[in-house]
């Protein structure tokens, strides 16, 4: 097992430093671009909903609600219709 210390000697070719040094800066530009990107957004305006575009949405997600209501009772009468004729079946044999 070896253990680094002062007398260590790390070789490393000039290739291998500068992908490493490219990195880092890679790496640090993209952190401050990211950071401006933030501050410009936090100073963007809010985005409005008018009333009429809430009624629209309201109106859909109640659409949606009754369909789904609609379907489980169609699902609820096949359902019952089956255990109907299963328990035919079963009294035959």
């Amino acid at each position: 097992m070896s253990k680094i210390s002062e007398t260590t000697e790390v070789t490393l070719d000039l290739k291998t430093i500068i992908m490493v040094v490219g990195g880092v800066v890679s790496l640090v530009a993209m952190y401050f671009a990211l950071q401006k990107e933030i501050e410009v957004a936090k100073d963007l305006p809010e985005p409005t909903i008018t009333r009429a575009e809430y009624d629209l949405k309201d109106q859909l997600i109640r659409e949606t609600i009754m369909n789904t209501k609609q379907k489980v009772d169609e699902n609820s009468a096949k359902l019952d219709r089956i255990e109907s004729k299963l328990f035919e079946i079963i009294e035959r044999q």
